[in-house]
C-alpha cells in the first residue's frame, strides 16, 4: 500500500469520526434537553404533590387515611 494511499485511508478515517462525534454530540445536547424538561416537570409535580398531603392532613384533623373500613 503506497503512502498515499495510507494518508487517503486515513483522511477517510478522521471525516467519519468527526461525522460520529457531531451526531453523538448533538444526541447529547438533545438528551440535556429532555432532561431539563422532565426536572422541571417533577418539581413542579413534587410541590403539588406536596400541597396535597399539607391540604389533606388539614381536612382530617389528624385522622389517618389509611384506614380500614370496619368490615375488614
Amino acid at each position: 500500500m503506497s503512502l498515499e494511499q495510507r494518508i487517503n485511508d486515513l483522511e477517510c478515517q478522521i471525516a467519519f469520526q468527526d461525522d460520529t462525534i457531531e451526531k453523538l454530540n448533538q444526541t447529547v445536547i438533545e438528551q440535556n434537553e429532555q432532561i431539563q424538561m422532565l426536572l422541571k416537570h417533577y418539581h413542579k409535580l413534587h410541590a403539588q404533590v406536596i400541597t396535597l398531603q399539607e391540604d389533606s392532613s388539614s381536612q382530617n384533623n389528624g385522622q389517618i387515611l389509611d384506614e380500614k373500613p370496619p368490615h375488614y
